[in-house]
């Protein structure tokens, strides 16, 4: 077993191990908080089925997909165990559903902006700071780590936004669109299911979800102007 993982990683450039352990990260740390998001909002709504079923809770067990963690871990996009609900709970059902659904996609959003603050931290310590060699490298992996971190939280949240059952873009959009877009995803969901698992399984996705991602990435750099003015005023 240990020869075998050691081929394993010898197998891979240090890049991809870093992308693949923070992958890992976002699967026990990120998708619970994406799931809790979703519990959170819910219950705030006036459903405690979440609460119920202790899906109202950081715990990577009650949360975590075989599956779904799969995709995120080979392919970069992916899910958690989906929250169940019970909108007829809600205090208003069509508003609860988009509210509940959107606080996955927002988490990633705000977690992401914490990675990029992070991540443009790490990178002006690392390159500006009179460092020691050893201190310069950890600073080096570290800022690899976070911008990681940081497009893999972004591209999950573009995922999910998709306005295809049944990730949350479904819901969201659902809310604005109306109950004639309910009717048809609800008459052809069968094709469209069908469909849509085809498209995961092929790359036809990676450009349209990483241009979005790359869109957001750069408001959040723009976002985060406070960091580079800080770090210019330490500099100089």
């Amino acid at each position: 077993m240990e020869n075998l993982t050691a081929s394993l990683f010898s197998a891979l450039t240090p890049n991809q191990v870093i992308d693949y352990g923070t992958r890992l990260m976002i699967i026990f740390l990120i998708t619970p908080l994406h799931e809790f998001a979703h519990a959170w909002m819910a219950t705030k709504q006036g459903d405690d089925t979440p609460r119920l079923q202790g899906r109202l809770t950081l715990n990577p067990l009650a949360h975590v997909d075989l599956l779904g963690s799969l995709c995120l871990l080979l392919g970069g996009f992916g899910w958690g165990k989906p929250v169940q609900v019970n909108p007829l709970r809600f205090k208003q059902y069509r508003k609860g559903m988009m509210l509940t659904a959107a606080a996955g996609p927002i988490s990633n959003l705000i977690v992401g902006l914490v990675g990029m603050i992070l991540y443009k931290t790490t990178s002006y310590i690392g390159i500006y700071a009179d460092l020691s060699y050893r201190a310069a490298v950890i600073f080096g992996w570290l800022t690899l780590i976070f911008y990681y971190f940081t497009i893999i939280n972004l591209g999950l949240a573009v995922f999910n936004l998709i306005p295809v059952p049944p990730l949350d873009g479904s819901k969201i959009f659902s809310y604005f669109a109306g109950r004639k877009y309910d009717e048809f995803m609800y008459r052809y969901q069968t094709a469209i299911a069908i469909a849509f698992i085809f498209v995961i399984a092929t790359p036809i996705l990676q450009t349209p979800l990483g241009f979005l991602r790359g869109l957001i990435f750069n408001l959040m750099d723009k976002l985060t102007f406070f960091v580079d003015l800080i770090a210019k005023a330490v500099i100089g």
